[in-house]
Parts: structure tokens; sequence; C-alpha cells
């Protein structure tokens, strides 16, 4: 037994090398598909809602609906601040409220990808949904230089064939993980508590241009942020860029690998309403 072992040593050197070789081989090709694919559950893709990370930082978003608009309002608070939020603006929207607009972007903030018409994504094929998406595109850079890398489905509505067209043209889908409710008229006093209690690295904070105490209470929210030793980044500085993955049940946007000291805040169920 020794003697055959000896003679075929050699050999198994080297199996054991290309067996090596493949392990190395696949686990790259493994971090490789997590970027590119996002993680599912039994077929579902998954929107990012919040983001891992290690620093206390969280984002601010702003929907554009049809209501009375407190874009102007909103500004000055968040000038005074000296903050930079998202503002996700329909293509119809934006044509309505050109001084709106201007504002937004005078001021610095980022602009997002909405739709033009403001449907619901699930209803739609998958073609003209990409035009949707285009052609709000295309508005977006005509009136500001920006190229949109983020897009959020109105509603919050999405679906395999939303998330599939949105990575075709690049985009990266954002929901929330904390839902302001100001688009249901929730007073100052609850908006704060809510955001407050809710509030936890990585967050994802959503508002509407159109909620009648958001100006109000975003003064106060802000500070309540800080004081809580919160940076406020926009999405641009929040999200991962290299490899990651979108956990398939809390739709956190994390990097393939985990930092070693894994004091990062995860979030353990997706924000309730």
């Amino acid at each position: 037994m020794l003697i055959v072992i000896g003679r075929n040593r050699k050999r198994l050197v080297l199996i054991l090398i290309a067996l090596l070789v493949v392990i190395d081989t696949s686990q790259i090709a493994l971090l490789t598909a997590a970027k590119a694919v996002i993680a599912t559950v039994s077929g579902r893709l998954v929107p990012v809602y919040s983001v891992f990370t290690q620093d206390r930082k969280v984002s601010l978003t702003f929907e554009s609906e049809s209501g009375k608009d407190m874009t102007p309002e909103i500004l000055k608070v968040l000038n005074a601040h000296n903050i930079t939020a998202n503002f996700f603006l329909s293509g119809e929207w934006m044509e309505k409220h050109g001084d709106s607009v201007n504002g937004i972007i005078e001021s610095g903030h980022e602009l997002g990808n909405y739709t033009y018409s403001v449907p619901h994504p699930n209803t739609l094929p998958k073609a003209e949904l990409k035009r949707e998406l285009e052609k709000a595109h295309k508005l977006v850079e005509k009136v500001s230089g920006q190229v949109p890398k983020v897009f959020r489905p109105p509603y919050g509505e999405y679906s395999n064939k939303v998330i599939e067209v949105s990575r075709e043209l690049g985009y990266e889908t954002v929901i929330w993980s904390i839902d302001s409710l100001d688009w249901r008229g929730t007073s100052q006093d609850d908006m704060e508590k809510r955001i407050l209690r809710k509030l936890h690295n990585g967050a994802i904070i959503r508002f509407h241009v159109t909620g009648r105490n958001t100006p109000a209470a975003l003064s106060q929210i802000i500070q309540n942020i800080k004081e809580n030793g919160y940076e406020i980044v926009p999405l641009s500085q929040l999200l991962l860029e290299g490899d990651y993955y979108i956990h398939p049940h809390t739709g956190e946007m994390r990097p393939i690998q985990m930092p070693s000291s894994g004091q990062g805040k995860r979030r353990g169920l997706l924000d309730e309403t």
C-alpha cells in the first residue's frame, strides 16, 4: 500500500492543486454573480430598503405627488441645516413645477427617477414601463444635468419585472426603511416620534413634497437625528459600491464580505406602517 501511495503521490498532489483552483475560481464567480444578480428569495428580486453600515448615517428622500407643493418650505429647512437630500420626481411633476425643480437643483440636491406619469408599475407591460423610466430620465438630464442612478417605483410597488427594467437601465431600485407617513397627514409630533423610534444605521427615510406637516416637522426631525449621533447624507454616499447583495428578507444592502468587527446595526424586519 505504501508503495502504491508513493508512486501516485505526484498525481495526488496535482489533483489537490486542481481542486483548490476550482474552489477558488468558484468563489470568485460567486462574488461576481452576487453583485450582478442581487439576492432573491425563490426567484423574487428585492429592492434596497436600507444599507448595512457601521457608520451612524442616514438619508432623507422626498417624493413628488399631486397636491399642494411644499417644496419651497422644505428647501428652506434643508438649506438652513446644510442637508443634501434626494428628490424622486416624476416627469409630469417636473413639467408643472419648474420653479420648485430649479430650487431643488440650485440647492444641490440629488434627483432620482420616479417614472414620467406615476403609474402603478406592476400593471404596465415591460416595454411601457421602460419607456416611462427613459422619458423621465431624459427630462432629469435635460433640466438638471444630472444622470439619475436611483429609481423609486411609485407607491413602493415592485416586482421582478420592475426591478429587472430598472437594472437594465442602470438603476438601483431604492425603497425606504422608515416612512414618515406625512402622506397621511400625520401630525408634526407623531412624525417626529415615529422617525426617532425607528432610527437606525443606514436608514432611508421617506417624505413627500406635498406633506402638509412636513416643513414644520422637518427641522426638529433633523435636529433629533443629529442629536442621536447620526449624519445625514445623500444616497450617493450611503449606497454601497463594489461587491454587495440585497438581503432577501430585510431588503438591506450588504457588502459581500462583512466587516470583521461586526459593529454595524442590522435591520431585523422591514419597516411597518
